[in-house]
């Protein structure tokens, strides 16, 4: 049995492996993805129950729409390559197709299906775009491209148009509150005669903020009509369903807004034609071109030959970039530390530090000594206390003297004598000296006393005659 060194089964594992093979298809997962300076992507590839590390170079990653990220569903191209150095094998891919719904796609389709049930993506409910708008209100960021775009294309078109920037973010957390915020304030000042609300191309993360319910809303409750612009052509967002007009780009949009409906219709309709026409020529001959390299494999593949040494160039550089990063942090630190112990040892350092402390401690007793004295003086106001004690005496003499006032009036007013003044007398019994309230109380020939205003005379009973009572009600 012939006895083999590593290197030796090695090369022959990576010869058989990428001569065999060639180039083939693998569908999976993506997990761990890493992005290097160099521009090169690494990353695995993974189903229920296997994973293959997977590098994607950087003339394959420049052509992708977007960098993969986790949980992306793809159909990666390319061929099997052998790593020495490691002993692993990896898959080299030259074509990266995303496909399949991740978390976010399916919150997507869900918010969407919602929305629709609301009636919010009715056709009927849209607004028709006014042919010539005074005043453009425009929605989205203020330091990116999208509104240098907007202001070029509608100079081009027209320069005399009025154009307001509602200033927002565009991307992450309090973006979808803002561009909500936005819309509504254009609405509640009617500041522009038409909308525009959108900002440039990203992944589907990028662009999320114009999937949210509260960003959708804001555009079907708007008064004022709506052009959706977000992303390129190929971006969709829930926005665009919602908005009156959904435009491809930006600067499309800024084309709508300042052009006859049936005249924009015509010109994308002609230039989808244009576009089909030379993508088909393009592709065909491109097609033609491609089927002729690929039966070259170093030429269809030329990272059989690079891979690598790119793979050692990044490996390389990482650990250079870690050990400088790492130095320098520890001098860094060594630096500071010692820059402290100077200051500490400074003695102009200590003699401000006791100075500090003395002017805080002067500062403390100064407020506590007059917080006394003012508590103090407080207390012993004696020209407060008088005359708190004579408003005191003269609120009760004048309550004793209005009671006194009150019993007087009462008093006069149940004084029998009063009664007197007015014609009428009292007669007074003259051996009982007491009030005779009946004639039964009185007998014939008795003599008695006659009361009246000015004096008394004294009278006798020559005759009595009774009268009947009335009896009170019952």
């Amino acid at each position: 049995m012939k006895v083999l060194s590593i290197s030796e089964l090695t090369q022959f594992i990576k010869k058989e492996l990428e001569t065999r093979l060639g180039s083939l298809s693998v569908q999976g997962e993506i997990s761990n993805v890493k992005i290097q300076s160099s521009g090169h992507i690494y990353f695995t590839l993974k189903d229920s129950q296997a994973q293959i590390s997977a590098v994607l170079f950087k003339g394959a990653a420049d052509r992708l729409s977007r960098p993969p990220k986790e949980g992306d569903q793809v159909l990666a191209k390319g061929e099997i390559s052998v790593y020495p150095p490691r002993g692993s094998y990896q898959l080299l891919v030259r074509e990266l197709q995303y496909q399949g719904a991740g978390a976010l796609l399916v919150k997507l389709h869900e918010l969407k299906k919602q929305m629709q049930e609301k009636g919010y993506f009715d056709k009927a409910r849209k607004k028709k775009l006014p042919s010539h708008p005074k005043t453009i209100g425009v929605i989205t960021s203020p330091t990116g491209a999208v509104i240098q775009d907007i202001i070029q294309v509608l100079q081009r078109r027209h320069a005399g148009f009025h154009l307001i920037l509602n200033p927002v973010k565009v991307q992450g957390e309090g973006a979808k509150e803002e561009i909500a915020k936005a819309i509504d304030q254009f609405n509640r000042y009617r500041l522009a005669d038409v909308l525009i609300v959108g900002r440039g191309g990203g992944s589907l993360e990028d662009l999320w903020a114009f999937n949210e319910e509260i960003v959708v809303e804001a555009i079907v409750r708007s008064n004022i009509p709506t052009i959706s612009a977000v992303g390129h052509e190929t971006d969709f967002c829930l926005s665009d369903f919602a908005a009156d007009v959904r435009a491809p780009t930006p600067s499309a949009a800024a084309e709508i807004v300042l052009a006859e409906k049936q005249q924009q219709l015509q010109f994308l309709l002609q230039t989808k034609k244009r576009l089909h026409s030379h993508c088909s020529s393009l592709l065909s001959s491109h097609k033609k071109r491609f089927y002729s390299l690929q039966k070259n494999p170093y030429i269809s593949s030329p990272y059989l030959l690079l891979s690598k040494k790119m793979q050692q160039t990044d490996e390389v550089k990482n650990r250079l970039e870690l050990a400088i990063h790492s130095l320098l942090h520890q001098k860094k630190l060594r630096l500071e530390s010692l820059q402290k112990q100077n200051h500490l040892l400074q003695p102009s350092y200590r003699i401000q530090l006791a100075k500090e402390r003395c002017q805080l401690a002067q500062k403390r007793l100064h407020q506590m000594l007059k917080s006394k004295l003012d508590a103090q003086k407080a207390r012993f106001d004696v020209q407060e206390l008088h005359r708190k004690f004579l408003l005191l005496i003269h609120q009760s003499l004048d309550q004793r003297k209005k009671n006194l006032d009150n019993l007087t009036s009462h008093l006069h007013s149940i004084n029998p004598k009063n009664l007197l003044t007015k014609g009428y007398c009292i007669l007074f019994s003259e051996n009982k000296d007491s009030v005779i309230l009946s004639c039964n109380d009185l007998p014939t020939t008795q003599t008695f006393t006659v009361l009246l205003q000015d004096g008394e005379i004294k009278a006798q009973v020559k005759e009595q005659r009774l009268y009947a009572m009335p009896r009170s009600p019952s």
